[in-house]
């Protein structure tokens, strides 16, 4: 049995996330449909993260395991044949063999997202699906400044999806960063693992920061609350890309 690990990218617009799910199309279905046509055998594809419907990644890390003696280039070449065929937007940019005991969920040791808001009055054209438009102008330094109250490790209730399934609302944000390029506000969070709705959570209240709707400090009274009811905002999911997993001696 060999152990095979994939870099995946995909556009999350037809998707109803990563996991499968039994109301709609999900990544997982599509690669896992993929790999059991070329490795003749059925897998169970595992993701180092969730993601919900209409959420990105550029560089998911998953694995499978597979009876089947195939060199890593070939399997990726054959699973993006695959996939194209079946219309799913969805890129395996890289796999790899990994040692049976490597797991891309409870390996990882970190995960990093970005979420983008067009900051312009026009409509979206090239990135409709792609990213949150807000129309009214952005203070991202008084975003950045807010964003800086929920790094560290604290009690995110109020930041947590009522459906989320963690075991406890305390984690450990490690970088809440808020930066502009052109008419782009760029949100990147970093932490070992996030709450279901966390990150979206956050940039919606940010977004209330920047237009003046909440004054800086209302962000860590939100989270000092520890109460979903004095959330702001949820941002939607459109606007959110996975970034990367990271893995003991990567950084």
């Amino acid at each position: 049995m060999t152990r095979f690990a994939l870099t995946l990218e995909w556009d999350g617009t037809p998707f109803m996330g990563f996991q499968r799910q039994s109301h709609g199309p999900s990544v997982q279905q599509a690669v896992e449909e993929a790999a059991e046509t070329v490795v003749g055998h059925p897998v169970t594809v595992f993701a180092s993260g969730r993601t919900d419907t209409g959420v990105h990644a550029l560089a998911m890390r998953v694995h499978f395991d597979s009876t089947k003696d195939i060199d890593p280039f070939r399997l990726s070449e054959a699973l993006n044949a695959r996939l194209r065929l079946a219309r799913a937007p969805i890129a395996v940019l890289d796999a790899c063999v990994v040692a049976a005991d490597w797991h891309a969920r409870f390996s990882c040791v970190g995960r990093a997202y970005e979420y983008r808001i067009a900051n312009r009055r026009a409509p979206l054209t090239l990135e409709a699906g792609r990213a949150w438009r807000i129309g009214r102008p952005l203070d991202e330094g008084a975003m950045h400044e807010a964003a800086q109250a929920l790094v560290g490790h604290h009690d995110f209730t109020t930041f947590r999806s009522a459906h989320c399934q963690s075991a406890s609302p305390v984690k450990t944000l490690d970088r809440l960063d808020v930066r502009r390029e052109g008419d782009h506000v760029i949100v990147e969070a970093a932490a070992r693992s996030f709450l279901h709705h966390q990150v979206r959570s956050m940039v919606g209240c940010l977004a209330l920061v920047g237009q003046g709707l909440w004054a800086v400090a209302d962000m860590g009274a939100a989270l000092a609350a520890r109460n979903r009811c004095k959330l702001g905002l949820n941002a939607p999911p459109e606007g959110l890309y996975f970034v990367k997993a990271i893995y003991p001696g990567e950084s």
